[in-house]
Formats: structure tokens, sequence, C-alpha cells
């Protein structure tokens, strides 16, 4: 395995308040993603608990910004959580051949972590820190620490910092606002190759 390898298995973890934060996941991202594939993000979460609406608002502001090389799943009207995760994606399988998912999660760390966004290669687990046996999910899989594990998850997460959640998710979709454009840019230099001897 080269340098390169190694490096994009490995997890990368940036603070959302850092002012590189965006062009640097955006990069890392872009390192990631694979040519010629559906690419589907799927924003892991629930409404109803402050710290797990970490994904759905992601979702959502993701969608807002209209993207044209994503399609994307776990938005606040209509969040993907335990109960329908693997209906959600039974069914993005059923629509897409062979989708790429990038999965986004809130996730539970040390207090050291908070507001710490990690990308890796791989899956996530879903509900993990609540002992929720649930379909890993990802090609590639973006993580929020939003609050701090190892007690009384539950609580934990309903009582998290609804400003840590919301800053967070933005910058993961300004992440993907920025890859969306910059894959708008490769591709009008890059136009798929049309036969014209056909026509």
């Amino acid at each position: 395995m080269n340098l390169r390898d190694r490096f994009l298995h490995k997890e990368t973890r940036y603070l959302y308040s850092d002012p590189f934060v965006v062009p640097e996941m955006s990069e890392r991202l872009l390192d990631l993603l694979p040519q010629e594939r559906e690419i589907v993000v799927v924003c892991i979460g629930t409404d109803r608990s402050t710290g797990d609406s970490f994904g759905p608002v992601a979702g959502s502001m993701i969608r807002d910004n209209n993207p044209k090389h994503f399609s994307v799943y776990g938005t606040l009207p209509e969040p993907v959580h335990a109960l329908n995760l693997k209906d959600t994606l039974d069914a993005i399988r059923a629509k897409y051949t062979r989708p790429f998912i990038i999965a986004v999660d809130a996730c539970l760390g040390k207090t050291s972590s908070i507001g710490i966004l990690s990308v890796s290669k791989g899956s996530l687990a879903p509900g993990a820190a609540l002992k929720k046996d649930l379909p890993k999910v990802g090609d590639v899989s973006i993580s929020g620490i939003v609050n701090v594990g190892g007690f009384m998850e539950y609580f934990v997460l309903q009582n998290t910092r609804l400003h840590t959640v919301i800053e967070m998710a933005s910058q993961v979709s300004q992440v993907f606002h920025r890859v969306d454009l910059e894959l708008q840019l490769r591709q009008r230099k890059n136009p798929p190759f049309r036969n014209l001897s056909s026509n």
C-alpha cells in the first residue's frame, strides 16, 4: 500500500471552528470520491433529540444548496433513523446502480473532542453509543462529535447544545457545497465523451 492509499484509509479530524475546515475537508472528500458512480449522502439521526439532530440538520442544509452531484437522504422533514434505516438503504440500492454512499451522523467522545468533525474511508455504525444493533452505513463516513460519551448517552444527546449542532452541520453543508461546485467545474473541463460518428 503506497503512502497516498494509507492516507486515504485513515481517519482525518477537523475542529468545526477552524477557519480552514471547509477547504481542508473538501479536499479530503474529493480524494475519496470515485469516478462514474452515483453519490448518495445519507444523513442519519432524528429531530427528537438535540444531539442526534446533527445528521438531519446537515441533510436539510445540504439539500437547500440544490446539489447537482449528490442525492440526499435524511433531512428534518424526512429523517433517516433507527426505525427506517434498513428500508432507506434497501430503497437506495434498488434505485441506484452501485451507489457510493457517504454517511453523516453524530457521535459522542471525550470532552476535548467536542466539535470535531471526522472523515473516514469506510462505514459507520449508527446508534452504537446507545447500544442499538443497526446496519453499518457508508463507503465514506463523516462523524460529528457533539457531546461527551461514556455515561447516560441518551440523556447526554438530549441535552446537547443546539448551537454546537447547527454550527457543525453548517460547516458540513459548506463542505458538500464546495465539493459539488468543484465536481461541476471538473465536468465542464472534461465533458463525457460522445461518439459523434453515430449521429
